[in-house]
């Protein structure tokens, strides 16, 4: 099942997404599926391409991500060997953006990258959750673009600016509540041109034991949104260019890049 957040210009509103691709028909749905479950509003349905999509989260409390989480993007970032614990670090709430919403490229840094990833929305409170009752925990997936400011990355000794910075996380287009993540293709494109050509099979930690290692530092509140780590190919982007990220089971995900 696809929830989406969007707006035809009022209040954002959730509905449920379904259709073949360019006759998708939205039901809207009664406040926040996440706290309120399935209710329809009563509302008559609308057609996707006549509303805006938001992201399909806010987190109200975090986003965790993991780092190096692919083998071949350790090497292309010049590691030998991915950690053997997951490497955690936190993007605020307030880096999110959602689908064709643009991401604006930070003053002071000239080298920003794309990461196309899986991500995991969290549906309870978790904590000290074990790998094998994980998928309790879990809302469903979207899409996300762990943006990076590579010499910000590289300065600062530490992530919180080269990967927190307004617009960093674009997410979307909605929440699949049914899919199985071992393997998923994931795929980014820079203007048209593949860059990423991955699946989620070759996650060196898979979302069950990110989940579990997670939940024994920190507590994962409803809305926390978890992002899994991208394949080789990342790349930087220029003022104008536009990065599309494509799962299977999911969708797709298109930002353009811009300068203010």
């Amino acid at each position: 099942m696809r929830i989406a957040r969007y707006t035809t210009g009022d209040d954002p509103a959730y509905g449920i997404v379904q259709g073949d691709p360019g006759e998708e028909v939205i039901t809207p749905l009664k406040g926040d599926p996440l706290y309120v479950g399935l209710q329809p509003s009563g509302a008559g349905p609308v057609m996707l391409e006549d509303v805006r999509l938001l992201a399909p989260v806010i987190p109200r409390s975090k986003v965790v991500a993991v780092g190096r989480n692919y083998a071949d993007h350790v090497k292309e970032m010049g590691g030998t060997a991915p950690p053997e614990q997951p490497m955690l670090f936190f993007k605020p709430n307030t880096a999110v953006v959602g689908p064709f919403d643009p991401v604006v490229l930070p003053s002071g840094s000239s080298e920003v990258s794309y990461e196309g990833e899986l991500a995991v929305v969290i549906k309870t409170i978790t904590k000290g959750v074990t790998a094998e009752r994980a998928a309790e925990c879990i809302y469903g997936y979207t899409i996300a673009n762990d943006v990076t400011a590579r010499d910000w990355q590289r300065s600062d000794g530490q992530w919180a600016r080269a990967k927190g910075f307004d617009t960093s996380c674009p997410l979307g287009p909605w929440i699949e509540t049914e899919l199985d993540p071992g393997d998923l293709r994931i795929t980014t494109t820079l203007d048209g041109t593949v860059k990423q050509d991955g699946t989620t099979a070759d996650m060196v930690h898979g979302v069950a034991s990110i989940i579990e290692y997670a939940s024994a530092a920190f507590t994962l509140l409803p809305g926390d949104v978890i992002l899994t780590g991208t394949p080789a190919g990342v790349g930087l982007v220029e003022p104008g260019q536009q990065v599309t990220v494509d799962i299977d089971g999911i969708g797709s995900l298109t930002n353009t890049f811009v300068r203010r």
